[in-house]
């Protein structure tokens, strides 16, 4: 029997069903098809790069975020989850410094880590977030080396589940798991990404998306002091509640929307100078009311009101966790709202180009379903990407078929919150 096939058979083991189970939840449906993503892997990897007996399975999940709409980057406060769909990669080391990456749909990665500084040509790209991620283990400490992947995810690219802090996560696991223990503190592995992220990709995020995905499970993070963010975790079962967590893909893509993204915490920055101050975090409402007259001078309305938008929903962070330790859903759902409105109204990233309005269509159409009884807000970065949606469970069904037939089959998807991070599954 090849090595590839024996690992195959392992994930029928009682042992692998349970670390399949904790990953992905307990509906055989999806553990079945789970068993056949990583055998499809694994049939990848000995495809590529031959029939190898040292090959590893490591997952990263994509997160959604709860509460905190653009709150991270100016040290403010989130609430998020990891989700169970993730980047998966079989991966094996090399004894030289070569990576070769293949990942499900795009062409083919071979590239050297000999050299790890950013390079403006990779800016945007996957190589640049290898190569960034590569460097900021090295610079932690940690032993780097080449490698050989076959790589799949189903945190679609563009769907406002973070597939970029995904990937990112799944690579700190990669080098950690081939040359180092596997150990890895999870705020580290967050930093080294975010990292990789800004300075080598070149897109300008907070530390938001990599730290849930890298943490795993329900948690709240408070970003007052960047190097040693503050990580909860936090218990709760919404469907015991009677809720389901649905995410509504609407089409758009987050390509080409950089410039937008960036805008959002320069222009609230901006007001922060203003006060002398290089973020928000600390500033009152009735500080920007006070200034109203000098600020209007020295920036955008626009930027006044994302300020606006930042204090509040920062405020509002709290006041969620609070009400969820509490076991109060209906006053966490009217927060859940009151976030969503606030992201349309001040934070103002529903739309990039008022001729493709789809994410706003999705906030009414949840809005008409639900009538108050669940709750329904932008999700992540915004502009485009998808919604955020507490359905009631006898709901789930007719809300997920209006949606589909607006924005297409498959649009929605119904997620488990995944307790852990980086994982190496072994079998």
């Amino acid at each position: 029997m090849s090595h590839a096939e024996e690992k195959i058979r392992g994930l029928n083991s009682q042992h692998a069903g349970e670390q399949l189970r904790y990953l992905y939840g307990a509906d055989e449906e999806l553990l079945n098809a789970q068993r056949e993503r990583y055998a499809a892997m694994i049939r990848r990897h000995a495809e590529l790069f031959g029939d190898r007996e040292d090959i590893q399975m490591i997952s990263a999940p994509g997160r959604t975020e709860i509460g905190g709409n653009h709150t991270d980057h100016n040290n403010g406060r989130v609430l998020a989850a990891a989700v169970n769909l993730d980047a998966l990669c079989a991966v094996s080391p090399r004894t030289d410094l070569k990576v070769c990456f293949h990942s499900e749909g795009y062409e083919p990665i071979e590239m050297d880590l000999a050299d790890l500084s950013p390079r403006e040509e990779e800016k945007g790209t996957t190589r640049a977030l290898i190569r960034g991620v590569a460097a900021g283990m090295q610079q932690a400490g940690y032993r780097i080396g080449g490698f050989d992947a076959a790589v799949t995810s189903t945190v679609a690219g563009g769907s406002g589940l973070s597939s970029s802090a995904a990937l990112e996560v799944m690579l700190t696991g990669v080098l950690d798991g081939l040359y180092n223990r596997f150990d890895m503190p999870y705020i580290l592995r967050a930093q080294i990404s975010k990292q990789a992220e800004n300075d080598w990709f070149g897109k300008p995020s907070g530390l938001l998306d990599q730290m849930a995905s890298a943490a795993g499970g329900l948690v709240t993070v408070d970003f007052r002091n960047t190097a040693e963010p503050v990580v909860e975790a936090l218990s709760y079962d919404f469907a015991r509640k009677g809720y389901s967590l649905v995410v509504v893909a609407t089409g758009g893509s987050h390509a080409d929307l950089t410039d937008h993204y960036a805008a959002i915490p320069a222009e609230m920055k901006a007001v922060a100078q203003c006060f002398g101050r290089p973020v928000l975090r600390g500033l009152t409402a009735e500080q920007l009311t006070e200034k109203m007259d000098e600020l209007r001078t020295k920036v955008s309305d626009r930027s006044i009101l994302r300020a606006f938008h930042f204090i509040r929903e920062d405020a509002r962070v709290p006041e969620q966790v609070k009400a969820i330790r509490e076991d109060r859903i209906e006053d966490f759902l009217r927060l859940i709202r009151e976030s969503g409105r606030s992201s349309y109204m001040y934070l103002q990233n529903i739309y990039a180009d008022h001729r493709d309005q789809s994410l706003g269509l999705a906030l009414c159409l949840a809005e008409e379903m639900l009538q108050g009884c669940g709750a329904w807000r932008i999700h992540g970065g915004g502009f485009a990407g998808t919604t955020l949606n507490f359905v009631p469970t006898n709901k789930t069904g007719s809300f997920v078929g209006t949606m589909e037939k607006a924005f297409g089959k498959g649009a929605c998807k119904v997620l488990n919150i995944r307790p852990v991070g980086a994982a190496r599954i072994e079998f």
